[in-house]
C-alpha cells in the first residue's frame, strides 16, 4: 500500500466499549498515528459481581458504542469519506460483546463501501509495539490478560508461532480471583497490585507452578488454590495479612512469567537475528509494574530489549484494533461481509489446527 490508511477500530469483545480512529504512513513499516482512542469502562456495572457478567456487558455496549464511534470520528477531526476501511474485534471473546462490534463494523462498511477487517482481539495486542514503537519483525512477545497467557515469535501480520500457553488458568484470571478472595475489589489486577505495595512478600511461601521445567508452558490454578489455603489458614483476615498474601501472590507470578519467558527468550534466539531481539509485554497484566520490572531484568539478562505499551494501551482497546486493520488493510488483507464471530481463536494456525483454545 503506497498511501496512508485511515481506519476506524471498534472494540467490544469484554467489559470495555472501546473506538479509536488511527492513521497508517505508507511502506512496508510506516509508522502510526492515534488520531482518537475512546473507551467506556464498565467497572462500576461489574463491580457489584466481584466479576464480568457477560449479558451485562453485551448490553452495555449496544447502549454506549454509538455514542463513542460518533466522539471517536469527532475528536480525530475526520469524516466518513476519510475512512479507508473500519475495524472490529470479530474474536475471541464474549460471544454478545463480540456480536455488538462487528454488526457495528459491518453496517458501516456496508453502507459507506468500506473495506471490513475483521481483526483477531489477540492480534490487535500483538501488534500494538510497532504502533507506539515501529518495531520491525520479527520480535518476542509475552500476552497477558484476563483470558490468555501466551508466548509467541511474532514473525509478521498473521505470522505466529506460539510457544508455550497456560494449561489452566489465563494469569489475569488469577489475579481477579485472588483479589476477589481477599476481598479486594474490582478489578482484581490493580487491586492486588495496590495492596502488594504495604505487604511482606516472604511471608507465605507459595508454589511456582512450572518452575525450573523445560519450555515455556504457564500454570496459575495451583498458586490461586495456595493462595485460598493460606487465606483460610487465618481466619478472619485483616488488612496486613491480605497485604501479605497480595505480596506474596504477585512475587510468585513474576518468578513463574521471568522463568518461563526466559525460556522462551533462549529458544526464540535460535530464528530471532541480534538487533532483532525485543521482549514484547502487551495484554491488562502488562499494566503491573512489579511485573514489569522483573521482566526488564530477565530480558536484559537473556541480551534482549523490553518493549511496553503506554498503560492506556495496554488494557483493552480502539486503537490496536484500528492499528490491526491498517496492518493488514496494507498488505490486502480484507474480510467478507459474511465474517462471522468467535469466541475462540487462537492467533497461531498450528494451535487453531490442533483445536487448542485461544
Amino acid at each position: 500500500m503506497t498511501k496512508p490508511l485511515t481506519l476506524l477500530g471498534i472494540e467490544t469483545s469484554c467489559d470495555e466499549t472501546a473506538a479509536a480512529v488511527v492513521r497508517r504512513g505508507a511502506g512496508a513499516d510506516a509508522r502510526g498515528e492515534i488520531l482518537s482512542n475512546v473507551v467506556f469502562s464498565q467497572i462500576a456495572e461489574h463491580a457489584p459481581f466481584g466479576g464480568v457478567v457477560p449479558e451485562i456487558a453485551a448490553r452495555a455496549h449496544v447502549e454506549h458504542l454509538d455514542g463513542l464511534i460518533a466522539r471517536a470520528m469527532s475528536e480525530a477531526g475526520v469524516d466518513w469519506d476519510d475512512l479507508d476501511g473500519v475495524a472490529a474485534t470479530a474474536g475471541p471473546g464474549l460471544i454478545g460483546g463480540v456480536i455488538v462490534g462487528l454488526m457495528t463494523a459491518k453496517g458501516i462498511a456496508a453502507a459507506r463501501g468500506l473495506p471490513l477487517l475483521a481483526v483477531n482481539h489477540l492480534e490487535g495486542h500483538a501488534l500494538t509495539a510497532r504502533l507506539t514503537d515501529g518495531l520491525p519483525f520479527p520480535y518476542l512477545l509475552l500476552l497477558v490478560s484476563g483470558g490468555h497467557s501466551q508466548l509467541l515469535v511474532v514473525d509478521g501480520v498473521g505470522r505466529y508461532r506460539r510457544l508455550g500457553t497456560t494449561v489452566d488458568d489465563a494469569v489475569g484470571e488469577a489475579f481477579d480471583k485472588v483479589a476477589k478472595l481477599l476481598g479486594l475489589g474490582f478489578p482484581g489486577g490493580p487491586a492486588v497490585e495496590r495492596a502488594a505495595r504495604d505487604g511482606d512478600a516472604t511471608r507465605f511461601h507459595l508454589p511456582r507452578p512450572m518452575l525450573n521445567r523445560p519450555g515455556c508452558d504457564l500454570s496459575f490454578s495451583g498458586l490461586k488454590t495456595a493462595v485460598r489455603q493460606a487465606a483460610e489458614s487465618l481466619g478472619p483476615l485483616n488488612d496486613q495479612d491480605r497485604a501479605d498474601i497480595a505480596a506474596s501472590f504477585q512475587a510468585a507470578v513474576a518468578d513463574v512469567l521471568a522463568d518461563r519467558t526466559e525460556n522462551a527468550m533462549a529458544l526464540a534466539s535460535e530464528t530471532i537475528p541480534p538487533g532483532h531481539r525485543h521482549l514484547v509485554v502487551a495484554g491488562g497484566v502488562a499494566a503491573n509494574m512489579m511485573l514489569r520490572e522483573r521482566l526488564k531484568v530477565s530480558a536484559h539478562a537473556c541480551g534482549y530489549e523490553i518493549v511496553v505499551p503506554p498503560l492506556k494501551l495496554c488494557t483493552d482497546n480502539g486503537a490496536m484494533i484500528a492499528w490491526a486493520g491498517a496492518e493488514r488493510l496494507a498488505l490486502g488483507l480484507t474480510d467478507p461481509i459474511s465474517a462471522g464471530p468467535r469466541a475462540r481463536w487462537p492467533l497461531d494456525p498450528a494451535a487453531a489446527a490442533t483445536g487448542a483454545k485461544a
